[in-house]
């Protein structure tokens, strides 16, 4: 077959008018299917390349001439009645006039050359073309989730923004189907749930898990039944990110088809900004109940100011203090004085606990007691109701420890019941020794039940009495070493003679010194009596 010469002066003409480039690469291939003398040419540019192989998928940009040409060509489907040319990028096919040679003519050079070069430009600017359409869209698309994010950042409420961002992750993702997701301990629950059902509830450990947020699997089993395409992301990071949010589905023309990788990469830049909102949405609720529990801490600290006596009752020959300090803003250490027709009653009490629950267990035992202080006397059956009450009216891990004591002011006997709690001490004018007040019975509240017993004492001119709780005793040093009973006799010994104010500040500041500015781990309470002469 021979070849036609070109015709260069219309070649050079169309340079010289600027012919656009499709323009351009329709007249070039016209020419070149002349020069070939072929019916019909195409141009094809390679499109996609499989990095793992040498396979070439061609897809037609212009036609010249008599057809048809595929739309699409695998590489090796070219062969039969048309001639291919390969050339860097592409792809030239013609279709020769008449019956086809065995082997195809060589190209005319010029023309194929201009035509690469041409294809070339051609590319490269549909290249740029799709490029500036891919920029154009991420800057819509940061703009979404910048705005998604705004509007979920806005709102503090948890419940409410679970809801919200669901239903903007659909709504960003033209999902039809959508999950949210809260971790619990070693599992994760479902939260939310948008457009059908979804599981309820399953394993941080699933093995499924890790390829669903890589994209390489479906997930755990059921996850969202039905959806034929799954998209999630994790919200937060780690491991075990606190939470996952699951698409389905994604909705397009022709129905429901897979997501992309822009989808992908638009759910986790809004997953993101939802785990910062949550965050802040879950701090706004700790805040919220701190300021709660707050206000019922200084409530119940206010009525716990309320029941501890302030000052001492005047009772002539005697002088009386009572000390308290909370190891909390409240505490469960009571004490209590009160005088009536010449008898004195003295109490110290310690609950289990500390915070708001031992503060309400010592409202009951002020309650209690004072309601059969005004038909009892300090006895056996006052304690055993004390017990029957403390024990119907709290939890079965509560109890309180008690020394209830009745002095007779004329008489100077010291009747008193020891329940399980620490040993009153008496100090004789002048002795170095302290006589205990030793437990009678088992703490109120332990068991019902129970057996108690009273015992006097008579206090001379001068005699101390000291009753106390435990956070005197165990008052811990920095090497665990308690207090103890000893160091508190011998403070009492040498400071016999003393104010009973600076007594009690004498007790103070040795405890503070023994525990060289350790946290005080337990409420502090002191009552003593001592009788003039």
């Amino acid at each position: 077959m021979a070849l036609a010469a070109p015709n260069w002066e219309e070649l050079e003409s169309l340079a010289r008018r600027e012919i656009g480039d499709r323009a351009y690469l329709e007249r070039l291939l016209d020419l070149w299917r002349g020069a070939l003398a072929a019916s019909g040419a195409a141009l094809y540019l390679d499109r996609e390349e499989d990095d793992d192989s040498t396979t070439h998928r061609y897809l037609r940009e212009v036609v010249a001439g008599e057809g048809p040409f595929p739309a699409a060509l695998e590489e090796g489907d070219e062969g039969g009645e048309l001639y291919a040319y390969p050339v860097p990028g592409g792809l030239l096919v013609a279709r020769p006039d008449g019956e086809a040679a065995t082997e195809a003519p060589p190209p005319p050079e010029p023309l194929t050359l201009l035509l690469a070069s041409a294809l070339r430009s051609l590319d490269l600017r549909q290249q740029l073309k799709r490029q500036r359409f891919r920029i154009n869209y991420r800057v819509v698309e940061l703009e979404s989730v910048y705005e998604v994010g705004l509007a979920i950042a806005s709102t503090l409420d948890l419940d409410q923004l679970s809801e919200e961002i669901l239903l903007r992750a659909v709504s960003l993702l033209d999902a039809r189907r959508g999950a949210l997701y809260r971790r619990d301990g070693e599992m994760y629950r479902l939260d939310r749930i948008f457009g059908g059902e979804a599981r309820e509830i399953f394993s941080g450990d699933d093995p499924a898990l890790e390829p669903l947020l890589s994209g390489r699997g479906p997930g755990p089993d059921g996850l969202i039944p039905g959806a034929k395409h799954l998209l999630a992301v994790a919200i937060g990071t780690g491991t075990r990110p606190p939470g996952l949010l699951v698409t389905g589905d994604k909705e397009s023309r022709h129905g429901v088809g897979p997501f992309g990788v822009s989808d992908r990469r638009t759910l986790s830049l809004f997953a993101n900004q939802a785990a910062i909102a949550l965050e802040n949405a879950r701090l706004h609720r700790q805040a919220l109940e701190k300021e709660r529990l707050e206000r019922e801490m200084e409530l119940a600290a206010e009525i716990q100011r309320q029941i501890l006596p302030v000052g001492a009752p005047d009772l002539p020959g005697w002088e009386l203090i009572g000390w308290n300090r909370p190891a909390r803003q409240v505490g469960g250490d009571y004490f209590d004085l009160r005088r009536r027709e010449g008898l004195l009653t003295l109490t110290v009490g310690d609950v289990t606990g500390k915070g708001i629950a031992a503060a309400l267990l010592v409202s009951t035992l002020h309650s209690a007691l004072h309601l059969l202080l005004d038909r009892l006397d300090v006895g056996p059956e006052l304690v055993t109701r004390l017990n029957s009450h403390v024990h119907d009216s709290s939890a079965s891990n509560k109890f309180i420890t008690l020394i209830v004591a009745e002095l007779d002011a004329a008489s100077g006997e010291l009747a008193y019941v020891n329940a399980g709690h620490n040993p009153g001490l008496v100090i004789r004018r002048g002795a170095k020794e302290a006589i205990e007040l030793q437990a009678s019975g088992l703490p109120l509240g332990l068991m019902p039940g129970g057996s108690y017993r009273r015992a006097t004492i008579p206090l001379e001119a001068g005699d101390l009495v000291c009753l106390y709780s435990d956070g005197i005793t165990e008052c811990a040093a920095p090497d665990d070493e308690e207090f103890g009973m000893q160091r508190l006799i011998d403070c009492l010994v040498e400071m016999e003679g003393a104010p009973l104010g600076e007594i009690v500040a004498c007790i103070d500041k040795q405890t503070q010194e023994f525990a060289e500015g350790q946290p005080q781990l337990d409420d502090q309470t002191v009552v003593l009596v001592r009788r003039a002469g």
